[in-house]
């Protein structure tokens, strides 16, 4: 009796022995799956091309850093402080003309039936602007 005992102890443990042997071969298979799964799902950094780099990320944008201005009734959001600083030192009447032109994309012909002036004197207008607004950055740019 005690033979036949022993033996079914051996034979439960050659049973199990390959029970857990197979578990753990699965379990390995299983694992390596799921790496493979990962890698054909994952993608360097360095191979993103620029359009889907530029998706991982976002700037934060703070109204301390735009000047509004008004113009006939338009909203012009300046994001750059030194450029709202150059516009602030025009006269009204220039500044109108190239927030008009510049940021609103509007035309000498245009802008002259909004202000009720004359298409020369817009042009000149604009460009006068222009060359202060140049003279102003030029400067401020040479100081830093």
């Amino acid at each position: 009796m005690e033979k036949s005992s022993s033996g079914r102890n051996e034979t439960n443990q050659k049973l199990f022995d390959s029970y857990c042997k197979r578990i753990l071969k699965n379990e390995a298979i299983d694992c390596l799956r799921e790496i493979q799964k990962h890698r054909q799902r994952e993608i360097f950094f360095s191979e993103l091309s620029e359009k889907e780099w530029k998706q991982l990320y976002m700037e934060d944008e703070y109204d301390l850093d735009t000047c509004n201005f008004q113009v006939l009734g338009y909203d012009v959001e300046v994001k750059d402080a030194l450029i709202a600083e150059a516009l602030n030192l025009l006269s009204d009447k220039k500044r109108e003309v190239v927030l008009l032109a510049y940021f609103l994309d509007m035309s000498d012909t245009e802008i002259a039936k909004l202000l009720n002036l004359r298409q020369s004197t817009i042009h000149y207008h604009r460009t006068s602007s222009l060359k202060s607004l140049k003279e102003f950055l030029e400067e401020r740019t040479n100081e830093d």
